[in-house]
């Protein structure tokens, strides 16, 4: 049988079939080419060929011994084979046609063809994408700095999982955008938006504690920004991949990691006072994981020095504006809380979750469970047992393996108490809020 053209587009019938869409959808490689081989007639020699890729890789990943997980892989894919970029979390590709958006005069309502191949997805960002169609301008910028804002505000109500294609696929428009010819404040202006994008995505990841992933995002993060010398921007990521050493328990990378984002801030231009202090409590989280205390306390107090210089004209970059009054007290209740200071942690923590936003509900859900383990700590179990309750609401709202993960360390550290009662309410609770968190732990 003859291979196919490159050009020759997969039926319209596999690309609109539910079971292809999640194949898709998941980045399933294995099942997208046995489909394709099944559906198309095209064999795994020949997917080698059109994704530039080995045949004995094709062949791994059919068999399930191998992901394909790096983007420009995924991108091959996705053009080799003619999957539209929106199947696969990606922008829409330069060979999609977006002639379907529109009908001429002479067509009837009747003849529209339905929304599949030939449209780049009905997601909003896709539609702006495609609207854009490369002829930039500042408000372009602006327009694509409000939907980072804006993705940033739903990753903190509802966690990133389901925005990470979005974002990712934004990543990429931008990433090709960079690749024409722009002027200096036009092609800075795209590395800094791409470098924003990447560290979201990154942090989607890391929040779901797919920690290579995520350091795979933060590294092109620092790639983007470096091309542009944003130290500041730098010194932001770098400070993002100490906090996951911190929680792979990686102290001393977590440590270095925060040691060279100082280093980008002080070598930055108009580094502001809050930036400085958001720098000096990753480190202090780096020397509590360490279990130094008098380095976190200096560390802490430094963090606090620089939050009392803070002046309201201050050019706070827009990724550093979340760390105001409420998270400088929260992080330093969490700080002591690393170091085992229950008695100084816990009062801290109460204080900044009275003061949380009420849609915040990973910062929400987090915070209560940090509070919940100082109370076990200091031998308060009814009152951590409520705390924990209240806790549950939003971590139902949100999708956060880190929310989680300390739902479940605070679980665990019950097991003493098992058999009182506000440790049998909190059970109850959470197998009605949350049942998968304890499906495979015996009832008391």
């Amino acid at each position: 049988m003859p291979e196919p053209s490159r050009s020759k587009e997969l039926p319209v019938s596999l690309l609109t079939d539910p079971v292809m869409i999640e194949a898709c959808r998941a980045r399933d490689f294995g099942r997208v080419f046995r489909l394709v081989k099944a559906r198309a007639g095209i064999y795994p020699s020949m997917i080698a060929r059109r994704c530039d890729l080995t045949p004995s890789r094709v062949g791994e990943v059919i068999a399930g011994r191998r992901q394909l997980l790096h983007m420009d892989v995924i991108e091959r894919i996705s053009d080799g084979l003619r999957i539209p970029g929106h199947m696969l979390g990606l922008a829409r590709r330069t060979w999609e046609t977006p002639q379907n958006l529109t009908v001429t005069p002479r067509e009837s309502a009747e003849a529209t063809p339905p929304m599949d191949v030939g449209l780049p997805g009905t997601d909003v960002d896709s539609i702006l994408a495609l609207a854009a169609e490369r002829d930039l301008s500042p408000s372009t910028l602006n327009a694509l700095h409000s939907s980072i804002t804006d993705y940033w505000r739903r990753d903190d109500e509802h966690g990133g999982e389901t925005l990470r294609p979005a974002v990712v696929g934004q990543l990429r428009y931008v990433v090709g955008l960079l690749k024409e010819e722009r002027s200096s404040p036009m092609r800075d202006g795209l590395h800094g938006i791409a470098a924003e994008l990447a560290r979201l995505t990154g942090w989607t990841y890391f929040d779901a504690r797919q920690y290579h992933q995520a350091r795979t995002y933060f590294t092109e993060a620092l790639g983007l920004a470096k091309a542009v010398d944003d130290h500041r921007f730098m010194a932001n990521v770098l400070a993002c991949m100490s906090l996951q050493a911190t929680y792979q328990d990686k102290p001393g990378d977590a440590l270095a990691l925060v040691a060279a984002a100082q280093d980008q801030a002080r070598a930055a231009v108009g580094t502001t006072p809050r930036v400085l202090s958001m720098l000096a409590m990753r480190e202090a989280f780096a020397h509590a994981t360490l279990g130094n205390r008098s380095a976190t306390h200096t560390a802490i107090s430094e963090a606090h020095t620089h939050f009392g210089r803070i002046a309201p004209d201050d050019p706070d970059p827009a990724w550093v504006v979340y760390f105001d009054e409420t998270k400088l007290v929260v992080d330093t209740g969490i700080a002591h809380g690393r170091l085992g200071e229950a008695v100084l942690a816990e009062p801290l923590i109460a204080d900044a979750l009275r003061r949380e936003h009420t849609t915040n509900h990973r910062g929400r859900a987090f915070h209560a469970f940090w509070l919940a383990r100082t109370q076990l700590q200091r031998g308060k179990l009814d009152e951590a047992c409520h705390t924990a309750m209240d806790a549950l609401v939003p971590a139902a709202a949100v999708s956060s393996q880190r929310v989680a993960g300390h739902l479940r360390e605070f679980y665990e550290q019950l097991e003493p108490f098992r058999r009182e009662p506000a440790a049998v309410a909190f059970e109850s609770r959470l197998r009605e809020t949350l049942p998968r968190q304890v499906s495979g732990s015996p009832r008391p």
